[in-house]
């Protein structure tokens, strides 16, 4: 926590740059096979794609270390990827990208998450995905925990991303933020529905909408048509996780945050022209810590973080914010850090 929490914008953005975030979770690669189809297959009724180009990025918390890197900040990676070409690969965008490898862990027991899209005339044809959704065995749990221990030192918040993919589970999520909260290290979440209720007393906790109906098992419509059961939906989840902030991304509606002291704050969204919604999620979520790591206020946290991920829905495909960008649309609609 820094000794004054930044007074204005540009101190705030200056700021990120002296700040190192632990991203533990689910790490993937994301596989693009671009080309034309022009016929169907004599084999089967399915299109004929002559591939033209390939290209491999970095997904899951991966592309979350991305968002931080690009804000300024340093981003440690723990995660765990197989021992196969995936992984190799993964690991050569690491090294390309700048990012630190130490916190990964290879296994020879799970393949490494890669999700392969082939798409033809702009649109995607075909999805494929090589992956396990199971829990890490024990070997693989104590590498994991291992590797954190040693990189949470140097850390001033720690994000928990959560693909439902196997690497966080109940017990390691807990043992984890047990750990950050000994040391004074900020822990911020973006849940899936499987750990959903695992991660009590974390600072920061951040469903959308849907993560919140599942993850709590009730019902309701969206936050303006049903506000009563939406925040009746939080108060639940406050009673479970008891975190300090709630922050529920609304989509097209904005974002919701209470605070410690129980203040709702609704943000509305900022009128854009939506190319991709893909990584709004982790542009959130990155900005989210690094202003918890500053000490700044839940709603001014909120505000920054509704920015970010609007602007980023601007941009087709998933990409890192851009940190010039944003603090010159932070100024432009005149965002306030005190609020």
């Amino acid at each position: 926590m820094p000794a004054a929490v930044p007074a204005s914008l540009p101190e705030l953005f200056a700021a990120f740059n002296h700040l190192t975030v632990l991203i533990v979770g689910d790490v993937m690669m994301d596989a693009y096979l671009w080309g034309k189809a022009a016929r169907l297959s004599p084999e089967a009724p399915v299109p004929v794609v002559n591939v033209s180009r390939t290209e491999n990025r970095l997904g899951g918390a991966a592309n979350v270390a991305l968002n931080v890197q690009a804000l300024g900040a340093t981003p440690l990676l723990c995660a765990v990827i197989g021992e196969d070409q995936g992984g190799d690969q993964l690991l050569e965008l690491l090294h390309t990208t700048g990012l630190s490898a130490e916190g990964m862990v290879r296994s020879g027991y799970r393949p490494t998450t890669v999700k392969q899209r082939i798409l033809a005339h702009g649109q995607q044809l075909l999805r494929i995905d090589s992956e396990v959704e199971t829990s890490l065995n024990a070997e693989e749990n104590a590498l994991l925990a291992a590797r954190f221990g040693q990189l949470l030192s140097r850390a001033d918040v720690v994000i928990f991303e959560d693909y439902d993919k196997g690497v966080l589970q109940e017990s390691s999520i807990q043992h984890f933020i047990q750990l950050a909260r000994a040391q004074g290290v900020p822990t911020v979440v973006d849940p899936k529905k499987k750990n959903f209720l695992a991660y009590q007393h974390c600072t920061l906790f951040k469903p959308n909408l849907k993560e919140l109906r599942e993850g709590l098992k009730l019902e309701f419509n969206d936050a303006d048509a049903d506000r009563p059961h939406f925040e009746a939906a939080v108060t639940r989840l406050r009673e479970v996780l008891q975190p300090e902030t709630v922050l529920v991304t609304l989509s097209e509606r904005g974002v919701f945050v209470e605070n410690g002291q129980l203040t709702r704050t609704y943000i509305p969204a900022h009128l854009r022209t939506i190319s991709d919604v893909s990584g709004a999620g982790d542009t959130v979520i990155s900005i989210a810590a690094l202003c918890v790591a500053l000490g700044l206020s839940a709603p001014a946290t909120a505000a920054l973080a509704n920015l970010g991920g609007g602007l980023v829905c601007e941009q087709v495909g998933v990409v890192p914010i851009e940190k010039t960008l944003l603090l010159q649309e932070a100024e432009r609609v005149g965002l306030v850090l005190s609020a």
